[in-house]
């Protein structure tokens, strides 16, 4: 592949992998409809368009990045943070084990200060196109706790 095109390439192939097998795992089925949740959680339609625009801005900040020089290490960081993600969907919707998303989210909240860090010492737009997917996630976190809760104990 042409030079050029790598770092769209990777940025444009890491936010749609993450996305299709977060939502992958994903289902809004009558368990998780059943579920007590907190006053504050936003309407289930606006997940979709906050995790799109989300996994846009971090994709355009690993081209970025990528242009700016940052190497492997940044790209093996997005690779573990997509894996990451995905895995709390797994834990949350597809084994229903909200407590166990939970803890797992402090190593997916991690991976994304990690791909600020090393995004920022390369381009510092990069940097800030990442976090948006930190507050959301930190969002996230607490609206899980509260589901946690709101209906513990799970399993």
């Amino acid at each position: 592949m042409n030079e050029r095109w790598l770092p769209l390439a990777l940025g444009v192939a890491w936010a749609l992998g993450t996305a299709v097998l977060g939502a992958s795992l994903t289902t809004i089925g009558p368990w998780y409809q059943g579920l007590e949740r907190p006053w504050f959680q936003p309407p289930d339609w606006a997940f979709g368009p906050a995790w799109t625009l989300i996994f846009a801005l971090s994709g355009y900040a690993l081209m970025r990045a990528w242009r700016a020089g940052a190497g492997r290490l940044l790209l093996g960081v997005f690779v573990l943070n997509g894996g990451l993600n995905a895995l709390w969907s797994f834990l949350f919707f597809t084994s229903r084990r909200p407590n166990w998303a939970l803890i797992e989210i402090v190593p997916l909240w991690l991976s994304i200060l990690a791909m600020i860090w090393l995004a920022a010492r390369h381009d510092r737009v990069a940097a800030w196109c990442i976090m948006p997917y930190i507050a959301w996630v930190s969002f996230a976190a607490v609206l899980n706790l509260a589901i946690v809760r709101l209906n513990g104990p799970f399993g």
